[in-house]
């Protein structure tokens, strides 16, 4: 079987060198799992899956020197390789935002029996060198709240924390009693739009859109949006938590494949006033508890929030932070 090499300039270290697609992947694939498989979510699972699938695909040589700089797959990257044993990884992602190049870091892991001798350092220089090399317009990565060492190793070159999201995740329960109070979840009405549309700008910047295709377009009212999401075979579901005319929350649920669910909450900044802070707060809840009752039909339910935001109301309405998020750039 031949192998290829992504065009990569070659390290000055001995023990670094540009990965080898065909040859690599699957290996990179399983030392990623080794070092993330605890906190590593079913999305994470697929990705590796993905990774191996590419490795072993005869057909992959055809296209992949086309793809590398198009395709979320971690076709360029370094490894640090020790006795013939890949030890370490570092993957760079190229993506698109508003036109412009940016790349991801990712998959920074190094083999345990490896660690503090620097490696880490030295693989993300080397993938921040050659973001560069390909007229980057930014360099971004994320990286867990409860990784210090290793928020402090990419705050030492210089990356700087831009945003923190917190993954939630719950299991659907059509038994769940409806909470009792006076604040009613109704169909989300069009009057509604333009105070949802200026939460959800807050809540889901575009700052990270690139990343993660948040598109609330779909959301707008009116025939026109309605006819396309008909044409299209695009479902969505939309609520609001209202009190008499005043509207506290939104949640909307969009289709993304498979049988987890993605929702969106969209509420105001906590108030200064604490009687609306709290009707923001059991607002949320309510929705959250809405949505396990009626999505029943899926296995998962997810959600993805500012890190630090509404903790009380999400974790009230029975669902469980998976992983907070720092992300950064530079």
């Amino acid at each position: 079987m031949s192998t290829i090499t992504l065009p990569a300039k070659a390290s000055e270290h001995p023990n670094m060198r540009a990965l080898n697609v065909l040859r690599d992947l699957s290996i990179v694939a399983d030392l990623i799992e080794l070092c993330f498989s605890p906190t590593m979510d079913h999305e994470g699972q697929r990705y590796l899956s993905d990774m191996r699938r590419a490795g072993r695909d005869e057909g992959f040589l055809r296209w992949a020197n086309h793809m590398a700089d198009t395709t979320s797959l971690p076709l360029t990257g370094y490894v640090w390789e020790e006795n013939n044993k890949i030890v370490g990884n570092a993957s760079l992602i190229p993506f698109r935002d508003k036109g412009k190049r940016v790349h991801l870091i990712a998959n920074v892991a190094v083999h345990p029996d490896h660690r503090r001798r620097g490696i880490a350092r030295l693989l993300t220089e080397r993938v921040m060198q050659h973001a560069r090399e390909k007229n980057t317009t930014a360099i971004w990565l994320h990286v867990r709240d409860d990784n210090p060492g290793a928020v402090k190793l990419y705050a030492d070159l210089g990356f700087q924390e831009i945003s923190r999201r917190t993954g939630w995740t719950a299991k659907p329960d059509s038994s769940l009693p409806q909470l009792d109070s006076d604040i009613q979840i109704v169909s989300r009405h069009p009057r509604f739009w333009n105070q949802q549309q200026d939460w959800l700008r807050r809540l889901y910047p575009d700052s990270l859109a690139w990343y993660h295709s948040w598109n609330f377009t779909a959301l707008k009212p009116g025939f026109m949006n309605w006819l396309y999401l008909l044409l299209n075979d695009f479902n969505t579901s939309q609520w609001a938590a209202v009190r008499g005319d005043e509207l506290l929350a939104t949640l909307t649920w969009m289709p993304h494949g498979g049988r987890s669910a993605s929702l969106y909450g969209a509420a105001g900044e906590r108030s200064e006033l604490e009687a609306l802070a709290l009707s923001q707060v059991e607002a949320l809840t309510h929705l959250l508890v809405h949505a396990r009752r009626v999505l029943s039909h899926h296995s998962t339910l997810s959600l993805d929030y500012p890190g630090g935001e509404m903790t009380d109301a999400i974790t009230a309405a029975g669902f469980t932070p998976r992983r907070t998020l720092i992300w950064m750039k530079v």
